[in-house]
């Protein structure tokens, strides 16, 4: 085998329009490209969004919407997602290691959403009015 037979297999390699060679080459005269005007030309093109000096439709309609950059690092817990719980004190380490929480979270906040039959003692995690209630009608303590 030498190099200068080595050749890609067929097929694979697709041969480019030879435009601008003659009608019978199927590209002469405008070569595809139509009659006169920018996009006929050499290099004659415009940005992604031009719409010919009219104000583009990107900053003529207005921005939407709102994406709190501190949402992603709170979450909720139910009372009854804390009752599942074997740990007496609850925070937030407690929570990710039971998998409540995603491990990226910073802040909880728990919510009055089921029953909690035994007393806990929750610390460094917000608790709806509701949800305190419950807890230390239980026996539990919620600290700040």
């Amino acid at each position: 085998m030498k190099l200068n037979s080595i050749s890609p297999a067929a097929g694979s390699r697709k041969v480019g329009k030879r435009v601008g060679r003659g009608h019978s080459a199927g590209q002469g005269k405008t070569c595809g490209s139509g009659h006169k005007g920018q996009k006929s030309r050499s290099g004659g093109y415009h940005k992604v969004g031009f719409e010919g000096g009219q104000m583009p439709i990107h900053r003529r309609l207005p921005k939407l919407g709102f994406v709190s950059r501190s949402a992603s690092r709170s979450e909720e817990v139910r009372l009854s997602e804390i009752n599942k719980l074997t740990d007496d004190v609850i925070d937030v380490d407690a929570l990710k290691r039971a998998g409540f929480v995603s491990p990226r979270v910073l802040k909880v906040k728990i919510i009055l959403s089921g029953t909690i039959d035994k007393a806990v003692k929750v610390k460094g995690l917000y608790a709806t009015k509701g949800a305190k209630a419950a807890i230390e009608a239980a026996g539990g303590s919620v600290e700040d």
